[in-house]
């Protein structure tokens, strides 16, 4: 299974994550990683991360290419994983799988998150299929019941 390390993403990483791309077919699914970064950028409770394979863990320079996007928000007792983006030379390896778990790791670590959640454009099979294998679950609130083009999941079980 692949295994991840999480960096902030800075100054020395910028250009690198914002030249990610995912395939052609999956653009309309997700929001580009300069409007991630610009949201971040705007609102402290946003946490983008560089997402790269665990052999870097250690290097203060990674020797590795990253591989991937991710953003987490905490508000109202939740952490929400907003983003979450594998370049499509890392598809299909787990690398998105392990990010999940990892995030999930990180949010259960902050006191005030009571429920962790996430969400996925109405006809994204792959993003679906994923948080579903993780133990996520359709999250039956009102505003999110109703939600014209997403589907929004909450954890339903530890991991």
């Amino acid at each position: 299974m692949a295994k991840v390390h999480l960096r902030k993403v800075i100054h020395d990483n910028l250009f690198e994550c914002i030249s990610l791309e995912v395939k052609e077919s999956q653009k309309g699914f997700i929001a580009s990683n300069v409007k991630s970064l610009a949201e971040a950028y705007v609102n402290s409770n946003l946490f983008p991360l560089a997402i790269y394979d665990a052999k870097v863990a250690g290097y203060e320079k990674p020797q590795l290419p990253m591989i991937g996007f991710t953003m987490y928000e905490i508000v109202a007792g939740v952490g929400f994983i907003l983003r979450l983006m594998i370049d499509h030379k890392y598809q299909q390896q787990g690398y998105g799988q392990a990010t999940i778990l990892e995030l999930i790791r990180r949010l259960k670590l902050h006191p005030e998150v009571e429920l962790i959640a996430t969400s996925h454009k109405r006809g994204n099979e792959t993003a679906a299929k994923l948080y579903r294998s993780l133990g996520f679950v359709d999250w039956n609130i009102d505003w999110a019941i109703e939600h014209e083009s997403e589907i929004y999941l909450r954890l339903d079980r530890d991991i």
